[in-house]
């Protein structure tokens, strides 16, 4: 921190206008305004000190008793009446497409969605095999999931821009639950003795507990389909209940620091691709640093040919790339690299045998047209359904904040409700026809972006690019080296691997968010992507409730020629009235922060607890030697009988910044007024909102006689404590006088 920041800010009153408005009372004056009200307020105590300052009062709204059963029956009813009207509106609200379809500007749009719909079709053929390699399938399940879930969310998305497809970090997810299935039913690919290294017993072996007609392909696909369809159900069922509040738990800095971690977690199963190496997926904890420990230990069986293609790959993609990136604005469409490569390296592994000749690992079989639908494996659901949770969720945070921050860019609204039920029906239906989980993705929708999308309508086209490649073209990539999918995958993580470079920003920002990412992205990297999530909002609570628990606290002075108060540890030229206390607190007063709230109300004014002690001690020396000066008392405290003005005789609590009070914090604030009213110190609360206000009253905080002690405002309340003061005359009921430094 700079020295600048630490030295204190000369306030003008411009500036605490401008400066005050989170604390402020709600009604906004304008500077002259205020100057006049506190002029007024001047000449008005000038002319009688002991005529009563004119209070505020305000009439609450009258509340209906609505009976619990009552509600639930009218609810019942609203939601249970059926006419044409209704019907209609919520056929057109499930399905969007009935609303912008006949409405849809044919010259204006036609030319930019067919134009991004191709671009993005053209995009996602080589990433839909790469991603299907993450999710431990075959290639052509990945067309198929891109292919279906462009189609349903043309039907059920409200968002024009957003390309829903394939997605890196949910196919890893699905991946390790794949291979995890996998390997309990029986289907080992690869067996690595502890200290032999790697054997391979075949590509292809047969489930010993279950059908044997059913390869590990089969089984794979059965698996993922069975997770997805899961994933589906719980989006809907969110949408249906409407809790996508869910989604806030997962902020900005969490979802960041998620992706990042599991970035590198894909990296790491894609490196083994990159050497031509067949080792064994790692799941569970700790499968980052176990899978890298597989690679050393095998690095010796690295395949030349593999390591050269991705390479030379790694040597086309990025710079072009970064090429495409750094030109955006130029181009009319970016360079389709991805597919030029993969295009140009299937011809080399076909004409030069790489197969053949150097036993490369490809691609293989790719069928074309499509398979008959077959239901999820209902007996995998009690095996992947806890799994399916963190995919939904992760899913629909996605598709909802990417639709969102788009519609905001462009100028409309999206309905978030109406996107869950979107990407559940693109898990859900899909699921049935041998694909897996789907959401949105940024980096496709920044191409659909700037390529002119205008409406749902290019997801049609992507649909079409790449229904021609799984009727025609799909059967051509049988020789495509896996190690250039790998590369294609891990190109694409670079968006994620960069949040690094934001990260001084982020800390600058936000100490509290970059620890969050942090704890996020090393959780998620070296645990596991399931429990990091769970670690990274569990973490993120926890600061919550941390910065609750030790909130900022500052007593109060008032601006001059103002009614507005601001903190005196941060502006100078404040003024404090004489004998009266304004404390701040800046949280809600609830069971974990009250004894903070106490001990810092104690230390900012005294302790009435000690001053009440003292006086007990005073008064027994009083009978005893029966003088009227008292000397000598332990522990450094001087207690004698004065008038003094300049006394504290009032503590104003500023509670514009506490949102809600508990049981506790009630109990707290009661006897915090009761201990100082022992010694006779008012406590007076200033700024309640509704809320604080109704809690206040069913816990009883204030007689019927004693509703006085609430104040609209914080100037108020000072007004009142100096009249009553006034009123009372200058001596202090109990007459003792304690040096408050000495008690706190």
């Amino acid at each position: 921190m700079s020295s600048e920041s630490k030295e204190q800010r000369d306030l003008s009153p411009k500036d605490s206008v401008e400066g005050n408005d989170r604390y402020s009372h709600p009604s906004r004056i304008h500077p002259e305004l205020e100057k006049e009200s506190s002029t007024d307020f001047k000449q008005f105590e000038a002319s009688d000190p002991c005529r009563p300052y004119p209070r505020i009062h305000m009439e609450p709204q009258e509340k209906s008793n609505t009976n619990c059963k009552q509600f639930v029956i009218k609810k019942l009813q609203k939601s249970c009446q059926c006419s044409p009207t209704k019907a209609k509106n919520m056929i057109f609200g499930f399905l969007p497409v009935l609303q912008w379809l006949p409405k849809y500007d044919l010259k204006k749009n036609i030319l930019g969605d067919v134009m991004s719909g191709l671009i993005v079709g053209i995009l996602l053929v080589p990433q839909s095999i790469a991603y299907s390699l993450l999710a431990g399938q075959e290639p052509i399940y990945g067309l198929y999931t891109s292919f279906f879930a462009s189609i349903i969310y043309f039907l059920l998305g409200t968002s024009r821009h957003i390309s829903v497809g394939i997605f890196g970090v949910l196919c890893l997810m699905i991946g390790e639950v794949v291979d995890r299935e996998v390997h309990k039913a029986g289907y080992d690919t690869v067996y690595i003795a502890p200290s032999l290294g790697m054997v391979s017993n075949g590509s292809i072996s047969l489930n010993q507990t279950s059908d044997r007609t059913c390869d590990k392909s089969c089984y794979a696909i059965k698996v993922g389909s069975t997770v997805t369809f899961m994933a589906g159900i719980y989006q809907v069922a969110m949408g249906f209940f409407q809790v996508g509040f869910v989604s806030v738990y997962l902020s900005d800095a969490l979802l960041s620091g998620f992706v990042t971690g599991a970035s590198f977690t894909i990296l790491t199963s894609q490196a083994k691709y990159l050497l031509g190496l067949s080792l064994p997926r790692s799941n569970g904890v700790g499968s980052l640093i176990t899978t890298w420990i597989h690679i050393f230990r095998n690095i010796h069986k690295t395949n030349v040919c593999d390591l050269i293609t991705s390479l030379l790959c790694l040597l086309v993609l990025l710079p072009t790339k970064e090429l495409n990136e750094r030109f955006k604005s130029k181009l009319k469409a970016p360079v389709p690299t991805e597919l030029f490569v993969v295009v140009a390296a299937t011809l080399a592994s076909h004409f030069g045998k790489l197969n053949e000749k150097y036993n490369t690992s490809i691609a293989g079989h790719i069928p074309t047209g499509f398979m008959p639908p077959k239901a999820p494996d209902w007996n995998l659901i009690p095996s992947v359904a806890v799994d399916a949770i963190a995919i939904s969720i992760i899913g629909f945070a996605i598709t909802v904040s990417l639709s969102e921050m788009f519609a905001k860019k462009h100028g409309y609204t999206v309905k978030a409700n109406q996107e869950m039920y979107a990407i559940g029906f693109c898990n859900i239906i899909p699921s049935f026809f041998h694909c897996f989980t789907t959401s949105a993705a940024l980096a496709k929708t920044l191409v659909k972006e700037s390529t002119g999308c205008q409406t749902q309508l290019s997801g049609v086209m992507t649909a079409l690019v790449l229904l021609l490649v799984l009727l025609v073209i799909a059967p051509l990539f049988y020789s495509l080296q896996k190690s250039v999918l790998a590369v294609i995958t891990i190109v694409n993580l670079r968006g994620a691997l960069r949040k690094f470079k934001d990260l001084p920003k982020m800390w600058r920002v936000s100490r509290m968010d970059t620890v969050i990412w942090f704890v996020t992205m090393l959780s998620s990297a070296l645990i596991s992507t399931e429990l990091g999530l769970l670690i990274g909002v569990c973490f993120s609570m926890f600061c919550v409730i941390l910065r609750t628990q030790k909130p900022k606290i500052s007593l109060l002075g008032l601006v001059e020629e103002t009614e507005i108060f601001e903190s005196m540890s941060d502006y100078k030229n404040l003024q404090a009235k004489p004998g009266i206390k304004i404390f701040r607190f800046v949280a809600p007063l609830y069971y974990i922060n009250k004894e903070c709230f106490k001990s810092a109300l104690y230390k900012k004014t005294l302790n009435p607890v000690l001053v009440k002690a003292a006086q007990k001690k005073a008064a027994k020396r009083k009978m005893k030697k029966e003088a009227v000066t008292l000397s000598g008392i332990q522990d450094g405290v001087s207690v004698q009988l004065s008038c003094d003005p300049l006394e504290l005789h009032t503590i104003v609590i500023d509670c514009s910044a506490i949102q809600f009070l508990d049981t506790a914090g009630i109990h707290t604030l009661k006897e915090v007024r009761r201990d100082y009213e022992a010694i006779g110190i008012q406590v007076l609360l200033a700024q309640c909102n509704p809320s604080v206000r109704d809690s206040l009253a069913r816990g009883q905080y204030c007689k019927n006689e004693e509703e006085n002690l609430l104040f609209y405002s914080v100037y108020e309340a000072m007004a009142f404590a100096e009249e009553s003061q006034n009123q009372k005359g200058i001596c202090i009921p109990n007459g003792l006088s304690l040096s408050s430094d000495l008690l706190r």
